[in-house]
């Protein structure tokens, strides 16, 4: 199985998305620092990203800079982010897999009573279940979804799509 998911990894898409996805996180942690009353989302691909949240072009174009030479330098811890898309669905997934093995048996021969007895067992598998994601979360993003190596990724255009709000900005990158 290493040996698969190895052969995935070194797929050039794979790649690229990963290393994107990387480089998104390692921004949206920059510009967060840099304006911590805002709120920014970033969505990645294997051509860049997109940042949603009100910066100004130049100065999105100093943070990605900063973002690139900061993982250049090592700082891993950057390229993994809370609010990441994966952690999100490894709660969901987790979360509803522990509630759904809690209520199993529960056909449609069983009273509603039947359920409602099983709920309190659901809570606690759900919870239990919610605690377990965190840090699997993310641990899949630094296995799996994102690189805290850039290796030779470029920045080739960063590009305003709106200026409503949010304002939306197009990353491009290529290696």
């Amino acid at each position: 199985m290493p040996n698969l998911l190895q052969q995935l990894f070194d797929n050039p898409v794979v790649s690229r998305m990963r290393r994107n996805h990387g480089l998104e996180h390692a921004t949206i942690h920059v510009v967060s620092q840099r304006y911590p009353n805002s709120s920014y989302i970033g969505r990645s691909d294997p051509r860049g990203f997109f940042i949603f949240g009100d910066i100004g072009t130049e100065a999105l174009h100093d943070a990605v800079a900063e973002a690139l030479e900061r993982l250049h330098h090592g700082e891993e811890q950057l390229a993994i982010h809370p609010n990441c898309g994966t952690n999100y669905l490894t709660t969901a997934v987790m979360v509803a897999g522990a509630s759904f093995l809690a209520l199993m048996g529960t056909g449609r021969n069983e009273r509603p009573l039947d359920r409602l007895l099983r709920l309190p067992l659901a809570i606690v598998a759900a919870v239990f279940a919610l605690v377990l994601a965190q840090p699997l979360g993310s641990a899949l993003q630094q296995r799996i979804t994102t690189s805290s190596d850039p290796g030779p990724l470029e920045v080739t255009a960063i590009r305003r799509l709106s200026s409503g709000r949010p304002t939306v900005h197009r990353v491009l990158t290529y290696n």
